[in-house]
Order: C-alpha cells, then structure tokens, then sequence
C-alpha cells in the first residue's frame, strides 16, 4: 500500500470497524486479487495501457508460458527501455509477474491469469448494447460451473428493469427517433434476452437452490417477459406516428425524412443552412427591454383605444317639472279583494272553495297571502298586507291533496280557514278595499257543502259593508270610525 493512502478504518466513523460490516467482509477475502487490478489500473491512462499491453503479450503464448528476459526484450522492442524495465518490475512487485530464479524466466501469476481472463471476457463485450451480453455471459459460466449467487441475477435484473424504463419512456415521448433508436436496442439485445431466458429457466429448476436466489430469479423471468412485449408496442406506437406524417407535396418525402436529413448533419451543416435565412434585430444595449415594451403597448394599442372611445357630453335638457320622483303604480286588486273575502268570514270554510279564482297563477297569489295571517310584525305596518296579517283568522294545512279540477288548480292541500274564537271578523280595511271594483266572492265549488259562503251571501255582506259605519272594538266597545285618526295608506308590494 502507498505511504500517502489513508488506512481504511480512516475512512469509517469513529466506533465502527471493517469487520463489523458485511458487505465488506467478500472483499476483504479478495484482497490479493483486487490488489492486482490495483496494479494495472493505477496511474494515468497512458501507463495501464502499457501494462495491460505488456501482460496480455505475455499471458497470450499458452504454449510456452514462461518469458526469458531476452525474449521480453526483443519481443517488446517498440517500447522505451528503461520504461519497459519499470513496468516489469511494478507487475513483478505485485505479484502479477513470478520470477523462477533457477530457471531465470518470468511466467504470469495465477492471480495475474484471473485479472487477464475477467479484462479478456470484457473486451469481448465493448460495443454499445453489450453490457447485457457481458452480464448474461457471467451469469451463463457461472451456472456452468453449480457458482451462481442471487449478486450475480441481481445484476441482470438491474439491467432488464433499465431497458424496460428506456423503452417505456421513449414510447410515451411519442418521438419517432427515440421509438426507433429504442426498437434497435431492443432488436440488438434480443438473442441475449433469449439466452438469458435459458439460462434462468435452468436455475429456477435447480432443487438445490436458496429462496433468495429462486425470488430473483422468478423477478427476472418477469422482466424478460415485459421486455419481450415490448416490441409490439414499439410497432404500434411508429403506426400511430405513420398516421400523423406530413407529406411533402409529390415530391415522396416527408417530415421523418426531414427531420432524420437534419440530424445527419453538424454544427457546421446546420449553421450553413441557416445563412440568408434568419436574421438578427439590433439589440442596442441602452434600451431596457421591459420599458421599450410598455411604450410600444401604450403606442400601438392604449392610444388607439382612447381615440376610438367617445367622450363628448350629451345634449342639453330641460330639467323634469315633477317634484317628486316617479313611481310605478301596483296592482294590489287583487290583494284587496281577497282581504275583502277574508273579512267576511265568519264559520270555519274549506281551502279548496274559497283560494282557487280565475286562474292558477292568482289562486297561487292568494294561496300565499294566507302565510300573513297572525304575522306579529303587521303591527307596525300599514297597507293591505298589514290588514291580512291582522285578521281575526288562522289557517290549518293538513299532508292529504284535495282535488278542486277548476280554476286550473287540479289538487290542493286540504286544509281550513278558522275565525279565532272569540275574536272579532272585522278588520281595518284599506280605502281601496272598501269598495272592490269586481266581485269578491269566492269562485263557487262543484258542490258547496252547508255552511260554505255563496255569491248572494258574499253580496249581501259587501253591501252591508257599504252602507253601515265603521266600527272598531275597542277594550269591548264599540267605536265610531269617524272618530278613530285618518291614517295614510303607503305604497306596498304584497
């Protein structure tokens, strides 16, 4: 070991040694041989060429292995001298070169034919795409010799799960050149991928087997399965890309063949097919871009804007006479017709003979007018809604349906109108309620029962409203309505 080399518990955490880790422990044991791949691979690039120039020369004669210094020396003649010397006697030093003194010859150690052996399978592998061939050729002279170990299929499996992520990336690129470069790989690993099929299907069978070697081994089978589909994906995805293709007029090419011509060339080809073709705008380094862009927008787009928008005043007008500001007038007839027909009440009557009138949508109308009664905010309030609210009544709504089939209402909740016992049946009308211009009674039923309100008893009581004075009830007695205060009726939307 060189002087300047820290030891190797330097490299580990205080309170930890080299022999309590396990990965470790497989090197540790291999220490002379991976001391000769020290030797060769130590220094430049320029001096292990030289070595491993130097020890394949010498371990390439199998039929008389061992070298006089003589023979080295002719045989190496090419090489500097005192050069060749040094390297002899590194790989001497390190026993990668044994020296028989009796015989006074050199001859390869066997920790320097291992070294040899492993660097001559691993020339035989050094085209792109042979790595898979190099692992399946390591795994196939292990299982020749029963020297399989779950490493060993570890990195096949490394290796298989790689190119199937290579090929599934480049089919979801959707780039012909990608799909294309990937279905070569694929073709180029192919007979390697067979192999390998083999040569896992005879370890899986082996009885002899550990579990964790079985587990790596059925990983791999799978692997090689995936893979294997690949190729039918990789058809399927250049079909698609087949459909989108451009063609380029008559002339028999198109866009892949446009875009393979430009991948052919370099930096140089490229550049010359640029000139006379794109040019370059002046760039002055005092103009600050931000601020040259917002003048333009304000030139080219905000200025336009404003002399397209009008902003001249409109003509002169006299101004209104009225004092007060319109308002639309209501229809509230029919509010204070059903405010006259509640008011005239006095037994207990069926929903469906006294809400439906006319049409559905005032049947509708009056049906929800009847959510007033007993509001307790009409106190406050003035107008007809306020007087509905205010109405000696209460209404019961039951979950049953009634048919009516009149007034295009064909069923209504069943339900009644009751008078509050004790109470008085007048309320305080509004002016406009006084006298309804149509008639207030309600639509007739089919066949009105006793007790329900007819027309005649409806007219009867609104002439009667007519003609006598207005009373109210006031703590039991009764008051002229001359002599209550006039009040003002608002405006009210019901």
């Amino acid at each position: 070991m060189d002087a300047a080399t820290p030891a190797l518990h330097d490299f580990l955490r205080p309170g930890i040694a080299a022999a309590d880790l396990p990965d470790l422990h497989p090197l540790l044991a291999a220490r002379d041989l991976l001391r000769a791949f020290s030797t060769l691979f130590h220094g430049g690039e320029e001096v292990v060429m030289v070595r491993l120039l130097v020890l394949r020369a010498i371990g390439e004669r199998g039929d008389a292995p061992d070298w006089s210094p003589q023979e080295l020396r002719e045989h190496f003649a090419y090489l500097d001298a005192i050069k060749f010397d040094t390297v002899l006697g590194r790989l001497r030093e390190n026993d990668l070169l044994l020296w028989d003194g009796q015989s006074q010859r050199y001859r390869i150690s066997p920790v320097g034919r291992q070294a040899l052996a492993a660097i001559g399978m691993l020339l035989q592998f050094n085209r792109e795409g042979d790595e898979l061939a190099y692992v399946t050729a390591q795994l196939a002279a292990g299982q020749a010799v029963g020297r399989v170990r779950a490493d060993d299929l570890q990195h096949l499996l490394s290796r298989l799960n790689e190119l199937r992520e290579d090929f599934d990336q480049a089919v979801l690129s959707g780039s012909e050149h990608r799909i294309q470069y990937a279905a070569s790989t694929l073709q180029s690993v192919w007979r390697w991928v067979e192999k390998g099929t083999e040569i896992v299907q005879a370890i899986a069978a082996d009885a002899d087997l550990d579990a964790a070697t079985h587990r790596v081994a059925q990983q791999i089978g799978r692997a090689q399965s995936a893979m294997l589909r690949q190729a039918s994906l990789f058809q399927r995805a250049l079909n698609q890309l087949d459909r989108h293709r451009v063609h380029l007029g008559a002339s028999g090419l198109s866009s892949s063949d446009v875009n393979r011509f430009l991948r052919s060339l370099d930096i140089d080809g490229l550049s010359a097919l640029a000139v006379d073709t794109l040019g370059r705008t002046v760039a002055p380094a005092f103009a600050l871009a931000p601020i040259a862009l917002d003048v333009a927008e304000y030139e080219l787009v905000e200025r336009e804007r404003q002399a397209q928008e009008d902003a001249t005043l409109p003509p002169a007008q006299a101004a209104p006479e009225s004092q007060q500001a319109p308002v639309s007038d209501q229809d509230y007839r029919h509010a204070e017709q059903w405010l006259a027909q509640l008011a005239g009440l006095r037994d207990d009557a069926p929903l469906a003979d006294w809400v439906p009138q006319d049409n559905f949508a005032i049947s509708a109308y009056r049906l929800s007018l009847l959510g007033l009664l007993g509001d307790p905010g009409a106190e406050n309030r003035n107008g007809v809604s306020a007087s509905i609210a205010q109405l000696p009544l209460q209404w019961r709504v039951e979950t049953a349906f009634e048919p009516v089939g009149r007034c295009e209402v064909a069923y209504l909740s069943r339900g009644r109108l009751q008078p509050h016992a004790g109470g008085s049946s007048d309320a305080r009308l509004p002016a406009d309620a006084a006298e309804p211009a149509t008639d207030v009674s309600p639509a007739p039923a089919q066949n009105p029962g006793p007790g329900r309100p007819t027309p005649g008893n409806a007219a009867t009581s609104r002439t009667k409203a007519k003609t006598k004075t207005k009373t109210r009830t006031q703590e039991g007695r009764p008051v002229p309505a001359e002599a209550l205060p006039a009040a003002t009726e608002p405006v009210e939307i019901p």
